[in-house]
């Protein structure tokens, strides 16, 4: 059982940027792929990023490549996103997620066991 809490949300003008940080519970962290997931009101939710147990890979949705980041710290039981140059079209409620599969499958929803309450990311225009 992991549990796992997001923080870090909050509003920021176009262009801007925010780290969010997820801190899970559990002596085995390092056993899960890690992942971010976005919604927005009237939309399923979308994966965004997401990375291997070891931190050595990474995959990306095309909206965020270039501008969002993903690292974690399997020592803290962290796993953040750094958002750089945020549009309006990057509000939404970010949710962090875990999966005990491979990388491989990482951008599918279902795939993941544990997901975290989610934190708000407003972007202003």
């Amino acid at each position: 059982q992991v549990q796992l809490v997001e923080s870090g949300g909050g509003l920021v003008q176009a262009g801007g940027s925010l780290r969010l940080s997820c801190a899970a519970s559990g002596r085995t962290f390092s056993s899960y792929t890690m992942g971010w997931f976005r919604q927005s009101p009237g939309k399923e939710r979308e994966f965004v990023a997401a990375i291997s147990r070891n931190g050595g890979l990474r995959n990306y949705a095309d909206s965020v490549k270039g501008r969002f980041t993903i690292s974690r710290d399997n020592t803290n039981n962290m796993v953040d996103l750094q958002m750089n140059s945020l549009k309006s079209e990057d509000t939404a409620v970010y949710f962090c997620a875990a999966n005990l599969g491979g990388i491989g499958q990482s951008k599918t929803t279902s795939v993941y066991d544990f997901w975290g309450q989610g934190t708000q990311v407003t972007v202003s225009s």
